[in-house]
């Protein structure tokens, strides 16, 4: 490839690797999915190519669609809870996360319920809804007709919408209620975790079968607060913990030296959370420690 191929492709490097990771809820797939890209986009005709990052866009997502149908049958296999893999993004690694829709597109609770549709369904949501694809082009992409697409793509919002409405505190906010979960967490003040988790709180742990972790949900609060009771100081009593924004949102990253060893991810009604997802899979915080280090 030419300095100057080489040089239009990572042009488009960010925006496809964001594209990559809301189709497929993994760094690591997406990193290899944008890298057969480049590969594809190296061999190519270039006089045939008349929009590069169209026809980037359209390759990239064809090598998703074909990686879903093999992770689907991964995570069937999957060792407990199945999560998507954690990524820092105050630095603007999946673009620009300015508005809560945009912060609502790329968290963990969004990316799991996408779980639930087809590879195509899925292709047409992320397009429409994170890149704000027209039907004509998301057709092209997809090599369907406008009116298929539309089908699909009602099908799938209806698929992932969330029943209630939703309340979200400020970015501010979400820092502080994350750092009032930590605090109430190391103090076992347990009164105090009461009033920052809502009645039906869910905790999810991913441990992959690597690292011990809770297999099953752990669901309402009493439940939750006897497993942070229990196992806050067996588990996390040697970490050290900091804020960081996650998937859009305030989390927790844990770290022992300079080693990432879990991530900590919320979601907010109003003034409490709803929902704990764990990641303490090491192959799942390889790309998240990556960024940690600048490797």
């Amino acid at each position: 490839m030419t300095t100057t191929t080489a040089d239009e492709f990572e042009a488009h490097r960010p925006r496809l690797f964001g594209l990559a990771y809301r189709l497929l809820g993994s760094a690591a797939d997406a990193e290899d999915a944008v890298q057969d890209a480049y590969l594809r986009f190296s061999g190519a005709d270039r006089t045939a190519i008349e929009q590069p990052g169209a026809w980037l866009a359209k390759a990239v997502t064809n090598l998703c669609l074909t990686r879903l149908t093999s992770a689907r049958a991964r995570r069937e296999r999957y060792s407990g809870t199945w999560l998507p893999e954690p990524v820092l993004t105050s630095d603007g690694t999946l673009g620009p996360l300015q508005s809560a829709e945009q912060r609502d597109a790329v968290s963990l609770a969004l990316l799991v319920l996408l779980e639930r549709l087809t590879p195509t369904e899925r292709a047409v949501y992320v397009l429409r809804e994170a890149f704000a694809y027209g039907y004509r082009e998301i057709a092209a992409v997809l090599d369907l007709t406008e009116a298929n697409c539309r089908q699909l793509y009602r099908r799938a919002a209806g698929r992932v919408a969330v029943p209630e409405a939703r309340f979200e505190p400020t970015p501010e906010r979400r820092s502080g209620l994350v750092e009032s979960f930590l605090a109430a967490a190391q103090d076992g003040d347990m009164a105090g975790l009461e009033k920052i988790l809502a009645e039906d709180v869910t905790w999810w742990s991913d441990g992959g079968g690597k690292v011990s972790a809770a297999r099953r949900p752990v669901e309402g609060r009493e439940k939750v607060l006897r497993l942070v009771a229990g196992g806050w100081e067996r588990f996390a009593g040697g970490l050290d913990f900091a804020v960081a924004e996650v998937n859009g949102s305030a989390a927790l990253l844990a770290r022992v030296g300079d080693a990432l060893v879990g991530t900590v991810s919320f979601a907010f009604r109003g003034d409490v959370v709803t929902d704990v997802r764990v990641v303490v899979n090491p192959d799942k915080l390889e790309f998240a420690g990556r960024q940690l280090t600048g490797a």
